[in-house]
């Protein structure tokens, strides 16, 4: 956990060289550091052109400082900007004369873990900063700002109250009464957590969709050689990504693309054709294919719908790495049959297609949608990740639980007690310093 007696820096702009760099500083020792850098009393949010110079007087550049007194900052302490021309070199120096005049270099993440610390934000809010810093597409973006001012912290935070209200009522009535709950506002008690375990329900189902987006979609394409699947990666791609010959083959190794389909990012890998082989190269793209294949949220099996029986693949392996698949049948502009959804092939759903001409691409998008479990761009999507939903889950069963304990007083303030702490878990107010520890060495530095 972070040492607040430390004044900490790092830059804040991304490595290479631009026309200004950002070098942030954080802690007690700001207002001196910024007065042996500068020779400068700074006034707190007030812009100072300045030359930044070293202990022995040399000028290392000119720029402007900022300062941002405790609690008015980003991480509630005092906060130094010094703003530099972009250059490596001058930035190198500039941070290596901070460090000489006090400044430790950051951890990843620090400067938030203190803004979460100090109460700026919360821990959803703080993992929407960065999840808002790798957003892929414009949706993703939005879903993270909405995250990051509060829009779902104040829905979990509601729902702790509640909890914590509805259970000090229940443990109130074990500590002062001589009847049972259940004579006691008992339909009132099992109204409300049915209500809360409501409420929770649709934060998981609005969360799933914000997972997709913080996360992105990996979709494998598979299938025998020559059917067409590096067509139909450049057919999603709107791009020529893939070498498309008619040479079966020609993909020996993985290749990937990203698209945004109503926003959702989703990765695209095309992978070598699944066959027979005495190759040594070819036999090692097959095996990464199986392998992009068992790590992927969807499977696109790519059919040439000209072989007199299209059937799927049995490729050893190959099934059991199937949680989803889609089964598209490509080249029905030479086959004849016509485009867009068709009846379940294998107990998939499958759909026609022309890679070339684009026919039938509309439609497999949409399934693609579906099968991912993406309703497209919503303005209450939440933008959560996996340890959120699984929160929300462990509440909402709780609570479950909790609706058959109507007989033990005791254990039915426990199960609203257990449901209270997972929501909890989310924002901050119920956690452990390892759980902290693995969220912010996800940052890069000097966030």
């Amino acid at each position: 956990m972070s040492d607040s007696t430390r004044t900490i820096a790092a830059r804040a702009t991304p490595p290479g060289t631009g026309g200004i760099g950002i070098i942030r500083l954080s802690g007690p020792d700001c207002l001196r550091i910024a007065h042996k850098l500068t020779g400068h009393q700074l006034n707190p949010r007030e812009v100072t052109p300045t030359r930044f110079h070293s202990k022995g007087g040399d000028t290392l550049d000119h720029g402007i400082a900022i300062l941002f007194k405790a609690p008015a900052s980003y991480t509630g302490e005092d906060v130094l900007e010094l703003h530099c021309h972009g250059g490596p070199v001058i930035l190198d120096s500039v941070l290596a004369e901070v460090t000489v005049l006090g400044a430790e270099l950051a951890r990843p993440g620090e400067f938030t873990e203190r803004a979460f610390l100090n109460g700026k934000m919360d821990l959803a809010q703080a993992e929407a900063v960065v999840d808002l810093i790798n957003s892929q597409t414009e949706t993703a973006a939005k879903c993270a700002l909405r995250s990051l001012e509060g829009k779902f912290s104040e829905k979990i935070t509601d729902l702790c109250v509640n909890l914590r209200e509805l259970r000090v009522f229940i443990e109130a009535n074990i500590d002062f009464s001589d009847e049972p709950v259940d004579s006691i506002e008992n339909k009132e008690i099992k109204k409300k957590i049915k209500e809360f375990s409501g409420i929770i329900g649709e934060l998981i189902d609005r969360s799933t969709p914000g997972e997709l987006l913080s996360t992105g979609a990996e979709v494998v394409l598979i299938g025998a050689p020559n059917a067409g699947k590096s067509s139909l990666l450049n057919a999603l791609a709107r791009a020529e990504r893939a070498i498309v010959t008619a040479t079966p083959g020609t993909t020996r190794d993985t290749l990937e693309a990203t698209i945004s389909l109503e926003g959702l990012p989703i990765r695209l890998t095309d992978t070598a054709g699944l066959r027979e082989s005495d190759d040594e190269i070819e036999a090692e793209g097959m095996r990464r294919a199986i392998t992009a294949a068992q790590r992927a949220d969807l499977v696109l099996e790519v059919r040439d719908d000209t072989q007199p029986d299209p059937i799927g693949l049995k490729t050893e392996g190959q099934d059991s790495a199937q949680k989803k698949k889609i089964v598209v049948l490509n080249k029905c502009d030479l086959s004849g049959r016509s485009f867009g959804e068709l009846k379940n092939q294998d107990g998939c759903p499958a759909v026609a297609v022309s890679a070339t001409n684009g026919e039938g691409i509309d439609s497999l998008e949409r399934m693609l949608q579906l099968e991912l479990g993406y309703r497209g761009e919503r303005e209450d999507t939440i933008m959560a990740r996996r340890r959120h939903i699984e929160a929300m889950q462990r509440a909402h069963s709780h609570l479950d639980q909790a609706i058959n304990q109507f007989k033990s007083t005791d254990l039915l303030a426990e199960e609203i007690r257990l449901a209270q702490n997972a929501l909890g878990e989310i924002t901050g107010e119920v956690t452990v310093e390892d759980l902290l520890g693995d969220i912010f060495s996800t940052f890069c530095i000097g966030k």
